[in-house]
Parts: C-alpha cells; sequence; structure tokens
C-alpha cells in the first residue's frame, strides 16, 4: 500500500513539474521580485504585530477569567464570546469603517465633561491599522483561551506552597505558574501565529500591500494568475515551516525537565529494582510451589 501511495505521489509530481500550464519559468522569474518580497516584509509586519498584540491581550484577559473576580471575569468572556462568534473578515470590514459610525475619536471626561484631544477617525483608522485591530483583537480572544488552558494545567498545590513561601500573587503567577504552563501553551499558541499568518490574506479586502495582495495586482496586469498565486503559496509554505522550526525549539527548551523517560528506560529501571529487592511475593509464592511439586 505504501509503495502504492510513493507511486502516485511520485506521477502527480512529475505531471506538475512537466505541465507547462503552471509556467514555472513565470514563477521563478517572480519568486524574488522587489514586489513579492515587499509585500512579504508586510505579511511578516502584519503577523508580528498582530501576534504581539493578541499574546499580550490574551494573557490579560485568562488572568481576568481566573481572578475569581465578577467583573473582570465578566468582561473578559464576553469579549471572548464577541470576537470568538463573529468571522474575521467581517471583523475587518468593520474596523475598516468605522470612520462611518464616528468621525472622530475624542477622549475626555464623559457626559459633557471636557474633551483633552480628539482626531478624525479616518486619519486613525488606515487600512493598516484596522488590519491590526481585526487581526490582533481577534486572536486575543484565542489566544484568552489558550493561556486560560495553560494556566488551569498546573496544579493548585504549587500556588498554595508558594502563597506558604510569601509570594504574591504577580510573584507567584510570574515565577511558578508561567514558567510550567508554557510548555501547554507553545503548541496551541504557535498554531495560532501559524493560522494568523495565513489570515493575514484576508486584510487584502483592506487594500493593504501584503503578500496576496501584490500577487492580485500583478497577475491583475499581466493576466498570469496561476503563477503569481504558486509564488504566493510558496512563500506562506516557507513561511510556516520556518515557524514550525521555531516552534519545535522553544517547545524543547520549555520542555526541559517534563519529558517522560523511554520505555527501554523504564523497563530497564524495572529489572533493575526487581534484582535489588528480588521478585514480587506472589512470583516467590509460585516459585517455592513449583520447587515442591518437582
Amino acid at each position: 500500500m505504501s509503495a502504492v501511495l510513493v507511486l502516485i505521489g511520485i506521477q502527480m509530481a512529475i505531471s506538475v513539474a512537466r505541465n507547462s500550464n503552471f509556467q514555472w519559468d513565470v514563477v521563478g522569474d517572480y519568486m524574488f521580485s522587489r514586489p513579492i518580497l515587499t509585500g512579504l516584509a508586510r505579511t511578516l509586519e502584519l503577523t508580528a504585530i498582530s501576534a504581539v498584540v493578541g499574546y499580550a491581550l490574551g494573557a490579560l484577559l485568562a488572568v481576568m477569567n481566573l481572578s475569581g473576580a465578577y467583573l473582570p471575569a465578566a468582561v473578559s468572556r464576553a469579549f471572548v464570546w464577541f470576537f470568538r462568534g463573529t468571522p474575521l473578515l467581517v471583523q475587518l470590514l468593520f474596523w475598516f469603517n468605522l470612520g462611518a459610525l464616528y468621525r472622530s475619536i475624542s477622549v475626555g471626561v464623559p457626559f459633557g465633561g471636557p474633551t483633552f484631544f480628539s482626531v478624525d477617525s479616518n486619519s486613525v483608522i488606515t487600512p493598516f491599522t484596522a488590519a491590526i485591530l481585526g487581526l490582533g483583537l481577534n486572536a486575543g480572544a484565542y489566544f484568552s483561551e489558550v493561556v486560560r488552558a495553560g494556566i488551569l494545567s498546573i496544579h493548585h498545590g504549587q500556588v498554595e506552597a508558594a502563597s506558604a513561601l510569601g509570594l504574591s500573587r504577580t510573584q507567584t503567577l510570574r515565577t511558578v505558574i508561567m514558567p510550567q504552563a508554557m510548555r501547554v501553551i507553545i503548541p496551541p499558541g504557535f498554531n495560532e501565529i501559524i493560522g494568523m499568518l495565513k489570515y493575514s490574506s484576508m486584510v487584502s479586502v483592506l487594500a493593504v500591500p501584503e503578500l496576496l495582495y501584490t500577487a492580485e495586482l500583478i497577475y491583475a496586469r499581466t493576466f498570469q494568475t496561476i503563477p503569481m498565486l504558486i509564488v504566493a503559496s510558496i512563500w506562506y509554505l516557507i513561511l510556516t515551516t520556518i515557524l514550525s522550526i521555531v516552534q519545535h525549539y522553544i517547545e524543547k527548551h520549555f520542555g526541559k525537565g517534563f519529558r517522560n523517560p523511554k520505555v527501554s528506560d523504564r523497563a530497564g529501571d524495572r529489572a533493575t529494582a526487581y534484582q535489588l529487592e528480588g521478585p514480587p511475593e506472589g512470583e516467590r509464592m509460585l516459585g517455592g510451589e513449583s520447587g515442591g511439586n518437582r
């Protein structure tokens, strides 16, 4: 069965490589072109800023949810409910059109008090800002559940032990809980980052010149749709592969001291214990009985 699957895979690869309709020469010409690399840099910028915003917001929301206080927990749950319950594309379009609801954004004393400063909404909510708000806030809702799961994975006895040692709640969270919770947070957290890298292609509807939108602009001019989509896909695959490698090493770092011994090691330990302590009582009894029978 495996050989059949390998043969099918080889046949498909040969078919794709020899199919002139893919226009691999055009793919090679545009792979490292300046517009594509500029769009790639913008995609990385969007992903990095949104990930920082999402992780910071997610950690705050998770702590609020687990604080035990009614109001912070209610605010956290309402935020997660709203931003997980509405499509990301709708959120992006909403932020982009915020100026239609509020012509200006003001900061001051509410209920008719003085205004400290006011700015025009359209000058603040640019397409790039709308993209960051949409991606970052949406990611924060998902990251909060990831962080919450990581915190809940730590036994409550460690919190009690830290309290007995005189550590404050902040010190306990920073030095006891989070270092251990990271091994639970990292895998799904990096999956969210990889997903965000791909979701950044949605901001093309806001005319933000990221990787996919740049490819769209090129094939709208040259009518080479398939080659440009292949170029964008290859770069997405390269970036997700790099992130997966980084994830592996970060997991390895935070997993130190938590790995289970190998099966062979455990078997060797049991054999050593057997030799030092002798066979269990049941085996000794069986051995004695069998010896008597002989």
